[in-house]
């Protein structure tokens, strides 16, 4: 995962991974690490939303003065 992608961009990515559970793809040999890889993406991506509400409360609170 790069730093540089944008929120969307990982979820987009994320989509895609959680997307192989259901394709024909799917091999039971490959799902715990693809399932860790998973679980690894959505914290990256809920830390970002939590920055991201910081950052709009921030800017909420500076048009409330």
């Amino acid at each position: 995962m790069s730093e540089n992608k944008t929120l969307n961009q990982k979820i987009e990515d994320l989509d895609e991974k959680i997307e192989w559970f259901y394709s024909d793809d799917f091999k039971l040999e490959e799902a715990t690490a693809k399932y860790k890889d998973v679980v690894k993406m959505a914290n990256e991506i809920d830390k970002d939303l939590d920055e991201l509400k910081n950052e709009i409360e921030v800017l909420a609170q500076d048009f409330t003065k």
